[in-house]
């Protein structure tokens, strides 16, 4: 090889290279970030019995079979739980869907400040302070929302706060679909 074609291949390296991570970089751009993978679809809600908050009912798996019902992951501190509570007060109210509160890794007191001034969509809310069943659950962060089937299954998950057009499009069709 004459030393003008290694020159010339040495000079295509860093191009080279910089269409190879051009590549990576644009392939990753396409996924969306609130799609993360759940290895808990398809399978038992894990095995738990929590307290309840300030003194009401608790929330144990035994609670999440029998019925198609929600499973909220929230917290008082949490800026998107704030945002999509009004939908879930709308669902529980108009729609009667069963759901079922965890706070996730909150003081009881304030999770019940929270619910006082924005009202309660809950059956019933478990307090998960030290978050070990949301890490079972396999929860990344608040607000996240479970479908449960009737044998107490995990179905969908659902990451970040629920917006009218995931309620509509995805969370009550399924419920219907589960309800059969």
């Amino acid at each position: 090889m004459s030393p003008v074609t290694k020159h010339r291949l040495l000079l295509l390296l860093p191009f080279t290279i910089f269409l190879v991570l051009l590549a990576y970089f644009a392939i990753g751009l396409t996924h969306d970030p609130s799609k993360l993978p759940s290895t808990m679809i398809d399978k038992p809600v894990p095995v738990f019995d929590l307290a309840g908050i300030d003194g009401g009912p608790g929330l144990a798996s035994t609670d999440l079979t029998g019925k198609v019902q929600l499973v909220n992951v929230f917290a008082s501190w949490c800026a998107p739980c704030r945002v999509e509570h009004p939908l879930l007060v709308r669902l529980a109210r108009e729609e009667g869907i069963v759901i079922r509160g965890l706070n996730y890794k909150d003081k009881p007191e304030a999770a019940q400040a929270f619910l006082n001034m924005l009202g309660n969509p809950y059956t019933s809310v478990g307090a998960d302070k030290d978050g070990r069943v949301g890490i079972n659950f396999g929860v990344y962060g608040v607000p996240e929302t479970y479908v449960i089937d009737k044998a107490g299954r995990i179905r969908y998950r659902h990451v970040g706060p629920l917006m009218p057009q995931d309620v509509e499009n995805v969370i009550l069709p399924m419920l219907r679909e589960l309800a059969k």
